[in-house]
């Protein structure tokens, strides 16, 4: 077994804590990796806290995983020691469903086994995420990363790159299309700067006037108060694509009005209650409203190459991992510039 120091939640109420545990020694088909930076993802928080439903408890966080490789198992091909490697939200699934076979390994039908808080194909077996020194993952999990990347700016691309990636690059979006960011955090400032590289206008829709700046440095042309209403007037009919990144409850009815039509507006943002929306906002034009989660093991791939090539990365804040408690309270005030990660040395 290998031996790995972590931080995890104990409970819903406690603040995490140092953790050690147990890998497991290396299958014919597993990598092991040494883990040099694990981002802060709301999920993370909303999982540690029991908000989406039960968490199984020590939980180990962290699914923005970048680090290098020190073993992998006799039939292992694809990677070497010493690879620079990544590790996102999932670490296996069932192989053999539909969702499988098309690479959309996110949405298995029978089994997708999430970096943590979820049960390995065993339904016995708790898995444990990037908040830790190593992990071990299946072959077919693991992801490349080219070198010469700042791996500690990559590593929130396993999570916030993909999940605002896969539906800009489903719809298609190009030169010449409008595309509304609906706030400005760490997905949000993502979606800002993928949609820019793919040759959109952008525009950022957000609670937070002093974030304006920011917005327009990332590569926003417009930005717009979305707490007034009279904001909204002059917008209807506008946008081609919106892409909605905020975990909070709010109305979705002003971004359909904001839409041309047939537009698309994505929900990316996952809030622990119901929002509203209006049947007319949708009627009227055409609008559709939908989601997207994350991305299959080919499309994450895929991702990572393109911001490579395009040198597109999270803007982040190193932390020690004595700092990840402090680093969830300013996560939850969005006093965050625009993701935390962690330096895995500080375990």
């Amino acid at each position: 077994m290998i031996k790995t120091q972590g931080y995890a939640a104990l409970s819903a109420t406690t603040p995490l804590q140092p953790f050690s545990f147990e890998r497991r020694e290396p299958k014919p088909d597993d990598v092991v990796i040494e883990i040099a930076y694990s981002g802060i993802c709301h999920s993370d928080i909303h999982t540690a806290r029991s908000e989406w439903g039960p968490t199984a408890y020590p939980c180990v966080p962290g699914h923005e995983i970048v680090g290098k490789v020190t073993a992998v198992g006799k039939k292992v091909k694809r990677f070497k020691l010493g690879d620079q490697v990544g590790v996102g939200c999932f670490v296996d699934s069932c192989g053999k469903c539909g969702g499988c076979k098309t690479h959309e390994e996110q949405f298995c039908t029978n089994h997708t086994v999430f970096t943590y808080n979820s049960l390995e194909l065993d339904n016995k077996t708790p898995t444990l995420g990037g908040y830790a020194s190593h992990i071990v993952v299946k072959e077919k999990y693991v992801l490349k990363i080219k070198k010469g990347q700042p791996l500690d700016r990559v590593a929130p691309l396993l999570c916030a790159g993909i999940t605002t990636y896969s539906p800009l690059k489903r719809y298609g979006i190009k030169k010449g299309h409008k595309v509304g960011v609906v706030g400005l955090g760490g997905l949000g400032h993502m979606a800002v700067k993928l949609a820019k590289s793919m040759g959109a206008e952008v525009t950022v829709f957000s609670t937070s006037p002093n974030k304006q700046t920011d917005a327009k440095k990332l590569g926003a042309k417009h930005f717009v108060i979305s707490t007034d209403a009279k904001n909204f007037e002059a917008i209807q009919g506008k946008f081609d694509f919106i892409l909605d990144t905020v975990s909070a409850k709010h109305d979705f009815t002003p971004y359909l009005g904001s839409l041309k039509m047939d537009g698309t507006m994505v929900l990316v943002g996952a809030a622990p209650e119901p929002s509203e929306v209006s049947a007319f906002a949708l009627i009227f034009g055409r609008k559709k409203l939908t989601g997207s989660l994350i991305g299959g093991i080919k499309e994450t791939q895929e991702m990572l190459d393109y911001c490579a090539k395009k040198k597109v990365y999270a803007d982040i804040e190193l932390i020690p991992a004595t700092e990840i408690n402090a680093a969830y309270e300013r996560t939850i005030k969005g006093k965050v510039k625009y993701r935390f990660v962690i330096d895995a040395k500080t375990f």
